[in-house]
């Protein structure tokens, strides 16, 4: 359990990452998306490959990894589309509204009885996140996205869930990204027709100039395609890996509950080198604070009821 859950945290603390290179990165959502979803699948093909542990799955399978994949692609399209359109901070944070979604479709979903504790936690960080943004009119379209970007993610964290047992970690990776290239592949015709000005080329820089900056001096230079591999090889295909590996141990649940960490790491880093903190008061620290409790909360209840299943063992 202790080992599950250092996995999550670390999972956490890498998708924070996404939200500065989300930021970083200058291609358009759908466009972002669409290379951290090849690279990511090429990496784990490779190391699939070279490990021999290359498996073949049925078609029911291929299906049920496409549905995720397709949610996870949504999921990502909406996340930095509320970057783009509000800021790193706003993005993250809105992503606690999750566990909220999380304690009402999963019972829904599962046939299981609601747990009004766990509701009642989510309810805590959906507070937290209230108490940071509240009415902020000149970022709703963004405070929108990300929400849609939570509820995605809650669903496919259920989806995940029930499949996980099913197949190894680095193979539902590689079949939902995939999957989820190909759905993007799929749509971006529609995605020109309407947006015909959409760069679709990474913008690069001096190499050894991104090597040389500092961190406060990051947007000073582009070169997408260093940032699509870290967010592809590191963000991506070790933490989705550390994720898939918690999620056979942790409920649904305390995955997403865990996750509302996210924005704490995310804006932390976002205020190191965006400094975004020019725009936080006391609202934004009591709701951070308010997500923070939730997560510990969460953590002390699993780590009681660990050590009673031990006594009655």
């Amino acid at each position: 359990m202790k080992k599950a859950l250092l996995q999550l945290h670390l999972a956490v603390l890498l998708w924070g990452f996404t939200g500065v290179l989300g930021k970083l990165i200058s291609l358009d959502a759908p466009i972002l998306v669409w290379y951290r979803m090849l690279l990511t699948a090429l990496f784990m093909l490779v190391i699939l490959l070279l490990s021999g542990k290359w498996l073949h799955v049925p078609m029911a399978g291929v299906r049920k990894l496409a549905t995720i994949g397709g949610l996870m692609a949504a999921h990502w399209i909406a996340f930095y589309a509320a970057i783009k359109f509000s800021n790193a901070s706003i993005a993250l944070v809105c992503l606690s509204t999750s566990s909220v979604f999380t304690s009402l479709l999963d019972p829904l979903m599962n046939k299981t009885r609601y747990n009004f504790k766990e509701l009642s936690l989510g309810l805590v960080a959906l507070l937290g996140m209230y108490l940071i943004y509240h009415f902020q009119d000149l970022y709703g379209i963004g405070i929108l996205l990300g929400i849609i970007a939570a509820l995605l993610s809650s669903v496919f964290t259920i989806f995940n869930k029930r499949i996980a047992v099913e197949y190894p970690v680095r193979t539902m990776v590689f079949y939902e990204m995939t999957t989820g290239f190909l759905i993007i592949t799929a749509l971006l015709p529609i995605l020109y027709y309407y947006l015909p000005t959409t760069n679709f080329l990474p913008a690069q820089n001096d190499l050894f100039e991104v090597a040389k900056s500092l961190p406060s001096s990051l947007m000073r230079y582009k070169n997408d395609w260093i940032w699509l591999l870290i967010l592809a090889l590191c963000c991506t295909v070790w933490a989705q890996t550390l994720a898939l590996n918690a999620l056979k141990k942790l409920s649904s649940f305390t995955i997403t509950l865990t996750v509302n960490m996210e924005p704490v790491y995310g804006i932390l880093l976002a205020i190191l080198i965006f400094r975004e903190d020019k725009d936080l008061n006391f609202g934004f620290f009591a709701g951070m604070g308010l997500i923070c409790l939730s997560v510990i909360l969460q953590m002390r209840s699993l780590i009681m009821q660990s050590k009673r299943n031990k006594i009655t063992a």
